[in-house]
């Protein structure tokens, strides 16, 4: 096995996506970024979230699927102003499939949907 790699697959939107993440996140690189022929639709990119590799596209083939919650990036926050604000940013749009809180086995914790469909995580302990 060479790599193993987290993998978006969006339906037009994956530049939108890409742009609103590194407003998000600061710490955020995109390693490449390709886009398809006469067109903003990004055939390939490669992001990095604190050493996460994240490859995103655009899908050349409509799909009846989209992100299902049950896979979601996990972000380990180091304060809780960063975790206020990241949940406050990502809910934006979005839904909170676990509003930000302590739930007991986290000081504080969110579990939120993006206005893209993508779920991440988010902890402070």
């Amino acid at each position: 096995m060479k790599s193993a790699t987290t993998f978006l697959m969006f339906q037009g939107q994956a530049n939108d996506a890409i742009e609103q993440y590194k407003q998000w996140f600061t710490d955020l690189t995109v390693e490449s970024l390709t886009y398809m022929e006469d067109s903003q639709q990004v055939a390939m990119a490669v992001l990095d979230l604190k050493g996460l590799k994240i490859m995103v596209n655009d899908s050349v083939i409509t799909h009846n699927f989209t992100f299902t919650p049950s896979t979601s990036i996990f972000v380990e926050c180091e304060t809780l102003e960063e975790i206020g604000s990241l949940a406050a940013q990502v809910l934006e749009g979005g839904k909170a499939l676990m509003p930000l809180d302590n739930y007991g086995f986290s000081k504080q914790f969110a579990w939120i949907e993006d206005r893209f469909g993508v779920s991440w995580q988010f902890t402070y302990n």
